[in-house]
């Protein structure tokens, strides 16, 4: 496989990895725009078929390095392109289905392909990229993730309304098949991985900076989700923007987490340190001043941007940083950083959702500043540690050794 060595455009296999990317993240948030729909069709209550978020999300929690492990040994070009074969089969499954058991199951499936996806797809970009670009192949296919969320998401939804839930799905389908396809042109049919072991992939787990690191992105993710995942009650009961008008924050947030993601790639491979520490940083004041200032609508858009904007950023350089901490056993470091992700993303929407009951719209951004601001502690504990660390053959070029490996 071609490897980046110097700075400049990224292998092909990197933007079709960030498409495959796409798919899964709208499929994984698009359900929240359909739940109306599924509940109505399927005969249960919304709140139960917000179980299908929920069995999503436990899926990638769980399933990720449980999936990495059980694929170590094939092909990466195979492991993805089974992986999306099963995703589209889930969907396909789902769409044909009136039980919502069934459904429930297929989401788990899926859940479990995708966390078989990522995890590969991470050390495949990575090593197609080459030392230099690795932090900005990430954030290209993190890309990915954050455009579902800005395009997929909200095209899902309305395809939704329209066709009835059972429409975004088949489509879901029919594009992962394609996908399964396109990445089996792209990646050579001769990369194997029959040298790596799990006892290799574990040993990786005794790094202290690799720890550091998923808390990290566990943290960040999970002061930003905070504040995200209830957006609607702060914007339209303080900041006084119309429920219609509403959207269009939630495009300006989506737009921000695009440009952190292209951000922390370009600048955290040279600079991860002071990359991290100074987005989450900002990324906690920001979420401090959505409380006093989130009273005017136009601050309000403008904080919700900022905040997406310095904390995505994070995102990439941590996960970068984890797989290169893990040296030669990286696929379930990277599986580890999706579920370390989903984590912060489950724990700080259910500690937002009991502080906007207890503390009214205010208790969200709260919570994510608070969270944002404990981000510092490991990222912070990573600095000092890699200072003292001995540079390794991990390392970049002689004048990039401040990287830390």
């Amino acid at each position: 496989m071609h490897t980046g060595t110097t700075p400049g455009r990224l292998p092909a296999v990197v933007r079709v990895l960030a498409a495959g990317t796409f798919l899964m993240g709208t499929t994984e948030f698009v359900i929240a725009g359909l739940l109306p729909e599924l509940a109505g069709d399927l005969g249960v209550s919304v709140s139960q078929a917000g179980l299908l978020i929920t069995a999503f999300a436990i899926g990638m929690i769980i399933g990720s390095p449980t999936m990495a492990l059980a694929t170590l040994r094939l092909p990466q070009r195979r492991t993805l392109v089974l992986a999306l074969a099963v995703f589209s089969l889930g969907h396909v499954v789902a769409a044909l289905s009136g039980s919502f058991a069934i459904i429930l199951a297929a989401r788990v499936v899926t859940a479990l392909a995708t966390g078989a996806f990522w995890s590969v797809g991470f050390v495949v970009a990575t090593a197609a990229a080459g030392p230099r670009n690795s932090t900005r192949a990430i954030g290209v296919m993190m890309g990915g993730l954050t455009l579902a969320n800005v395009v997929g998401v909200p095209i899902g939804a309305f395809a939704g309304q329209v066709t009835g839930w059972r429409g975004p799905f088949w489509a879901l389908a029919a594009l992962s098949a394609l996908a399964a396809a396109v990445v089996g042109r792209f990646i050579p049919t001769g990369e194997q991985r029959a040298e790596v072991s799990v006892r290799a992939e574990l040993r990786a787990l005794r790094q202290g900076r690799l720890w550091l690191a998923l808390a990290a992105a566990m943290l960040i993710m999970g002061g930003v989700l905070a504040a995200y995942s209830y957006p609607t009650p702060l914007l339209t009961g303080r900041a006084g923007i119309p429920a219609g008008a509403v959207p269009l924050a939630l495009i300006a947030f989506g737009a921000g987490a695009l440009g952190g993601t292209t951000a922390g790639g370009r600048l955290g491979d040279r600079h991860p340190m002071a990359t991290t520490i100074t987005a989450a940083a900002v990324t906690a004041v920001v979420l401090f001043l959505l409380i006093p200032l989130s009273t005017s609508p136009g601050v309000a858009v403008v904080l919700v941007f900022l905040m997406a904007l310095t904390g995505f950023t994070v995102n990439p350089v941590v996960t970068a940083l984890a797989v290169r901490y893990a040296g030669d056993a990286p696929t379930l470091t990277s599986a580890l950083s999706t579920s370390a992700f989903n984590t912060g993303i489950a724990a700080g929407t259910a500690v937002a959702g009991t502080a906007l009951d207890s503390l009214g719209v205010t208790g969200p951004p709260l919570v994510g500043a608070i969270t944002a601001a404990l981000t510092l502690l490991p990222l912070t504990a990573l600095a000092v540690r890699s200072r003292r660390t001995k540079p390794t053959g991990l390392d970049h070029e002689k004048e990039e050794v401040a990287v830390p490996c």
